[in-house]
């Protein structure tokens, strides 16, 4: 592929605090690259407290275990979604209830939330796809109603807000991806988990250290640690972290280029979205967006498919997303939908990604755009 869909940003000081990881002795987690970007997390979000941990799916599944999730509790969450999320929660022996999207911006529809609750409801987990916020205070006031834990699966949300409120900092717990795809990388992989509620602070650090008191220890506030309840190993190694660091001391860098590539794919495609032959991301006014995705939604999934062959045939790479989780085998066992798929299924068969990443150059932006209107407009080539 000449374009391909993604490269993993590079701001070009990585190596430097690679180097100085390397030469401090120190590559396992909890050092000072971890502190720092624990740190720089906090204080930009104004965040109770951040944990780096090897991925988002192990800030999701340390999340399970801090809500003492078990066998037969329920938990609702949008279909459309990273199998992770799921994932996380179905290991702890929960029954994933599912439940429809909105079609604007393919997040969970808060107007479905409340007749998916039961007496055996737990946590209501919300997806923030492409960097866009659900509704959170509608959310947040249905939890608070039924006494339900909110988990913020803001792995696409670095830098994104809702009404001015960073995204992972609204719900009881966020966690946060680092992989290579996203806005951020912490090398390839990473992660971190939010704690927005302090009376879980001291759990998720016992937790995240295989289950033992080892951090106390270290701080000499007990003579020995020991294993005081389940935990794994959840800390992101140094190298990890400083790479990570270096990219964090260049967030708003970052996020100003990929908010200006998302805006020349709006401004360059909204005629076609203008004569009826796409649909493009809806950003709700509470949202503050982060460019993390842009998608174009055609008529439907032959369409879709007959697109990504012509960009493919100009040496361009695009790809349409999850497939929902409730009509997997998986999703099937742990999971059941509740109320009807209107839009699902439907939205998912239509929606495509365009190549959207931090060293995209405008040149190559401009062949993507170029080639999607060439598409339209001369459709028997």
């Amino acid at each position: 592929m000449i374009i391909p869909f993604n490269k993993p940003p590079v701001v070009g000081t990585e190596i430097e605090y690679l180097q100085q990881a390397i030469a401090s002795g120190r590559l396992s987690g909890d050092g000072r690259f971890t502190r720092l970007c624990e740190q720089w997390l906090e204080q930009r979000f104004q965040a109770e407290r951040v944990l780096l941990t090897p991925s988002c799916t192990d800030a999701l599944e340390l999340s399970a275990l801090l809500l003492n999730i078990q066998p037969d509790d329920e938990v609702i969450m949008p279909s459309y979604t990273f199998v992770s999320t799921a994932n996380a929660f179905a290991l702890r022996g929960a029954k994933i209830v599912f439940v429809d999207i909105r079609p604007d911006t393919m997040n969970i529809d808060e107007s479905k939330i409340e007749q998916a609750i039961t007496a055996k409801t737990k946590a209501i987990v919300v997806v923030h796809y492409a960097g866009v916020a659900c509704e959170m205070q509608r959310i947040m006031s249905i939890a608070e109603k039924h006494q339900l834990w909110v988990v913020e699966d803001a792995a696409q949300g670095v830098m994104a807000s809702y009404q001015n409120k960073p995204l992972g900092t609204i719900g009881h717990i966020g966690c946060y991806s680092f992989h290579e795809t996203k806005n951020y990388t912490a090398g390839g992989e990473g992660g971190a988990i939010v704690i927005n509620d302090e009376k879980l602070v001291e759990r998720a650090e016992i937790i995240r250290e295989k289950g033992t008191n080892r951090k106390q220890f270290f701080q000499k506030q007990v003579d020995k640690y020991t294993w005081r309840e389940l935990g794994s190993s959840f800390l992101m190694s140094e190298l990890q972290a400083a790479y990570l660091y270096a990219q964090l001391l260049s967030a708003d860098q970052i996020n100003q280029r990929r908010l200006a590539l998302w805006q020349r794919y709006y401004t360059a495609l909204t005629p076609l979205a203008e004569q009826g032959l796409v649909k493009l991301p809806h950003i709700p006014t509470a949202c503050q967006p982060n460019g993390h995705l842009f998608y174009l939604k055609l008529t439907d999934k032959q369409q879709r498919s007959a697109l990504i062959e012509h960009l493919n045939k100009k040496g361009i790479l695009a790809v349409f997303h999850y497939v929902p989780l409730h009509s997997s085998p998986a999703g099937q066992h742990w999971g059941t939908f509740v109320g009807e798929d209107c839009y699902t299924t439907q939205e998912s068969e239509k929606l495509l990604r365009l190549p959207l990443f931090f060293n995209l150059t405008d040149n190559e932006i401009t062949q993507v755009i170029d080639a999607v209107l060439d598409f339209f407009m001369n459709p028997n080539e």
